[in-house]
């Protein structure tokens, strides 16, 4: 006799209810939209993709699965736990670049949309298979989700959140290098080597540390007078930039297990000399290498490395003259993204800034001169030199803030607080006031700093979120400062803070300013350079060419008419028209 339901029909003519496909697939739908599409049309957007995207769009797939999907009991209740526990046991198999990235979410917000678009793909294709095959395939889809990212690595992130993939077993572009270029001969360097008392770029941004250039005016029609490329090489990892004097060019890039100072002629790109030290700094998102660029100083390469090491070498042949480690002598802890600081030469020493603390060495012999305040917290800025009502200092933006100290002593002159975790340099104005930013969202305030009988005063004037620069410089120029605004190219007003024009999708590059010739020099995150007015009437983009290939957050350099780009896997040398020649 058959068991009959509450309404007298015999339960062996009760037909299971059809899947409710339809809610989940617009979730997936949505999910992806938010995730992978918004933060391209909308890059102030990438924080509400990733939170709408993932987490929002997974809770919603869980709603929807546990308590609307119709999905027979045991597949929807066991599937979940199945999911925590396959991930998991994914994670050890992961290449490092997977499973740190991001500080350690990357391969979650990798797999977590995946996983949530093959449960809505196994809804909607195992409906009329038997219960075995139904729950094989539910496994199957929730490992394929989640084991596809073991065969792949990631060279590291964009500003926008994009991943560089290859296969994992395929060779990067450092392999290549060493492969090709550990047994090329040297070139001899000039001779004699002379070092001009202020060398063509003396370091990081500059004469000032400020990439505004004067005295040099250059052909803007590049349709009739193009950049002319005078040599290419590859060159390993990191993101230092380039000093120059005379025939020489020095940076910094990682080779294998060493940390390596590198010395090239400016002429043909040819090697002159390497010193390495035995170190690597890795971190997923940015990838391994050196950040900080070598300064220029009486014929000395002072460079300092990811993990702290500070070099003092001779320009002409590399050999050591001192070495210490800034990093163990501050007693700081290694920040997540490196040592960035480019070490600063004033006078008889030379600082740097160990993750937010100033430390300063004699540069004749290394001994250690004096230490700044400390500071909880990550900084990724270099200390800076102005003179502020007649005062020279050194300027730091931390995380605590500005701090402002005397180079003869470090002692504490000033101190602003703003809390955040700095990339940027601060921004002097012509009337002396600061332009500072201390953040990925903070924007740019501008303070009055004075002296005066009673001491420092700071005056806070406004705070402007029309111009969010991050890691990128930003520069002065007519009373509008010039930076990227989450990867646009955007103008404020320094008077108000105020918006003029916003345009121009270059991503986290970089840019330098010639200010004889109000124009800009774009070098774009993917390698492209453009010419852009820097006007604040409107975005007028003269001229945009490609330049180079890969992820390019290295700031570019100019001298004399050479100008020099690189990024973490070759670097470029173009000749360009002046105007007049």
């Amino acid at each position: 006799m058959l068991k009959r339901n509450k309404q007298g029909k015999p339960e062996a003519q009760i037909q299971p209810q059809p899947i409710r496909l339809l809610p989940g697939i617009i979730i997936v739908v949505l999910q992806w939209l938010l995730r992978y599409v918004l933060p391209v049309v909308w890059p102030d957007a990438i924080l509400v993709g990733f939170i709408g995207g993932v987490l929002g769009g997974t809770v919603a797939i869980i709603v929807w699965w546990l308590f609307f999907s119709r999905v027979p009991r045991l597949e929807r209740w066991s599937a979940i736990p199945l999911i925590i526990i396959v991930m998991m046991a994914t994670t050890p198999f992961l290449h490092e670049s997977i499973a740190t990235g991001g500080q350690g979410v990357l391969f979650f917000a990798l797999a977590i949309p995946g996983v949530c678009l093959a449960l809505v793909v196994w809804a909607a294709v195992s409906r009329r298979l038997s219960t075995g095959l139904r729950r094989a395939a539910l496994a199957a889809v929730i490992l394929v989700a989640c084991g596809v990212w073991t065969l792949v690595r990631t060279g590291g992130i964009t500003a926008g959140g994009d991943s560089d993939f290859a296969w994992r077993w395929s060779l990067t572009p450092e392999e290549r290098l060493l492969a090709q270029v550990e047994k090329e001969p040297m070139a001899s360097p000039p001779t004699p080597v002379e070092f001009e008392t202020e060398a063509e770029w003396p370091g990081f941004l500059g004469n000032n540390r400020d990439g505004v250039i004067h005295g040099v005016q250059i052909e803007t029609d590049w349709s009739a007078s193009p950049p002319v490329e005078l040599w290419r090489r590859p060159i390993g990892p990191g993101w230092s930039s380039f000093s120059v004097s005379g025939n020489l060019l020095f940076t910094q890039e990682q080779r294998g297990d060493d940390e390596v100072v590198s010395c090239y002629l400016l002429n043909s790109g040819k090697p002159v000399w390497i010193h390495r030290d035995p170190a690597r700094f890795y971190e997923s998102n940015g990838g391994p290498g050196p950040r900080g660029t070598p300064t220029i100083s009486d014929g000395r390469v002072f460079s300092f490395g990811g993990t702290g090491i500070l070099n003092v070498l001779d320009a002409g042949d590399g050999s050591v003259i001192w070495s210490r480690n800034a990093g163990t002598d501050s007693g700081a802890k290694l920040p997540f993204w490196g040592y960035s600081s480019s070490p600063l030469v004033v006078d008889d020493i030379v600082v740097v800034a160990a993750s937010g603390r100033l430390i300063a060495y004699d540069t004749a012999t290394g001994d250690s001169r004096w230490q700044g305040p400390a500071s909880e917290g990550e900084s990724y800025s270099s200390p800076h030199l102005v003179t502020i009502d007649g005062i020279t200092q050194i300027l730091l933006l931390n995380a605590d803030g500005v701090i402002s100290v005397a180079p003869s002593d470090g002692k504490l002159l000033w101190k602003y607080k703003w809390p955040g975790s700095p990339y940027l340099q601060p921004v002097l104005t012509m009337n002396g006031d600061l332009l500072i930013s201390i953040g990925e969202n903070s924007g740019i305030r501008r303070i009055t700093v004075s002296h005066g009988t009673e001491g420092w005063t700071i005056a806070e004037h406004w705070t402007s979120k029309r111009l969010k620069p991050f890691y990128s410089e930003f520069y002065v120029h007519k009373g509008h400062a010039f930076g990227f605004d989450r990867g646009v190219l955007a103008c404020i007003d320094i008077e108000e803070g105020k918006r003029k024009w916003k345009g121009g999708r270059y991503g986290a590059g970089q840019l330098f300013l010639l200010a004889d010739q109000e124009l800009l020099l774009v070098l774009g995150e993917k390698g492209e350079l453009a010419l852009v007015a820097a006007a604040s009437e409107s975005f007028t983009e003269l001229v945009k060419i490609p330049a180079i290939q890969g992820k390019t957050w290295n700031h570019p350099v100019l001298a004399g008419d050479i100008l020099l780009v690189r990024n973490g896997q070759e670097m470029v040398a173009f000749r360009l028209s002046l105007s007049g020649s």
